[in-house]
């Protein structure tokens, strides 16, 4: 078997972390929130509203506020909206495993032991070429 076939296994089991199942859970239960879809839906509306008026050579600097003010409370709403804040954590914690796998390989591939790569703090962005090390 080759490194292709055991990432992909690897990948698999990925697929089977408790956070990753946290995160698809959080992605379905967003997915069908209509309440919190419509607010995505006015968001990007306002949004692309704001950049049309921003690009017209006799844009209005009052609407502009207006819309600008308009996608900030839709922002803050849908960032605040309980099912976004789950998504949200579970990205984060999802993003920290990706980092933690990026870090193992990166030691594989600059010769390091592989098996030897502790989980990286929450600074660490998973580029050992830029880290001063890990603590």
């Amino acid at each position: 078997m080759d490194c292709i076939d055991l990432f992909k296994r690897a990948a698999m089991a990925l697929q089977t972390d408790s956070r990753y199942l946290a995160l698809d859970q959080a992605r379905k239960m967003n997915d069908s929130d209509e309440e919190l879809q419509d607010m995505i839906g006015a968001f990007n509306l306002a949004r692309m509203d704001l950049n049309n008026e921003i690009s017209k050579t006799d844009r209005n600097d009052a609407r502009v506020a207006e819309l600008n003010e308009k996608v900030n409370t839709l922002y803050s709403q849908i960032m605040n909206d309980e099912g976004m804040i789950a998504y949200n954590e579970a990205k984060r914690e999802c993003e920290a495993l990706v980092s933690y796998i990026d870090a193992i390989i990166n030691a594989a591939m600059n010769g390091g032991d592989p098996m030897a790569v502790q989980e990286p703090s929450a600074s660490c962005t998973g580029s050992c070429s830029t880290c001063g090390g890990c603590g």
